[in-house]
């Protein structure tokens, strides 16, 4: 047997380094800068979108900088799952749950949204901006570009957005084929974006040891003996910029 799907995620995966790297490197530039400057780091996403916000937050070997945006109704718990489908359309939530952060001038956000084309992910990324952040969205240009928006101002994500990066997908984000169906099943999105913001992170480390930081905002595993007092530590002298309850 033939798992296609290894095959589909290999080729995205190269394809996206060779093709992603510049907007790859602005953006660890972006963070890089941010953190020395005691900016804040926000991330959003909606409905499966969103499980890029929870893998950069609070995570072993993640930064502890990094400050999620939840919307409750756009989370995959709600009920019915529709729900959530009709909320991100929905303009004005975009608005109301930037509105609830500090977000200022010099901070950065970052979106994940494969279509680009929702209200609620063009909106974060406006009011972002209307504050004087900084925006990188993560989508899929092809799929973003062949749909209209669904927000008023006629644009979709990557078109309001500073750093675009790309995540090579295919309309509809499922990418293998099965003879007899129609849909494509298997979708690329969340292993794909998982990488390129991990791979952000890993790059930002890097540029912080090299520009002289001594400790990096990085997690420590809770599991291992000493995580805890060590992420303590960490969350003391970056806790400016730290905007969840630790």
């Amino acid at each position: 047997m033939e798992f296609l799907y290894f095959k589909e995620i290999r080729r995205l995966l190269d394809q996206v380094e060779q093709e992603e790297s510049g907007a790859m490197e602005a953006a660890v530039t972006a963070l890089t800068d941010a953190i020395l400057k005691k900016n804040t780091i926000y991330v959003f996403g909606a409905s499966h979108a969103g499980i890029l916000a929870e893998e950069l937050f609070y995570r072993a070997g993640g930064l502890v900088v990094i400050n999620p945006i939840f919307g409750r109704e756009l989370m995959l718990d709600t009920s019915p799952i529709t729900h959530t489908s009709r909320m991100e359309r929905l303009e004005g939530y975009g608005t109301l749950l930037v509105g609830k952060t500090s977000m200022k001038k010099g901070d950065v956000l970052i979106v994940h949204s494969v279509s680009g084309r929702n209200a609620v992910a063009i909106e974060a990324a406006l009011e972002a901006k209307k504050r004087g952040a900084l925006v990188i969205c993560l989508t899929n240009l092809s799929y973003s570009k062949s749909v209209s928006s669904r927000h008023t101002c006629g644009k979709n994500l990557y078109e309001i957005s500073d750093i675009v990066i790309d995540n090579h997908g295919e309309k509809g984000d499922a990418c293998v084929a099965i003879e007899g169906i129609e849909q494509k099943v298997s979708p690329t999105s969340t292993v794909i974006g998982a990488s390129i913001l991990n791979s952000i992170v890993a790059a930002t480390a890097q540029a912080l040891v090299e520009a002289g930081v001594e400790t990096p905002p990085i997690f420590y595993s809770a599991n291992v003996d000493g995580g805890d007092e060590l992420n303590r530590r960490i969350y003391e002298e970056y806790k400016e910029n730290i905007h969840y309850n630790f």
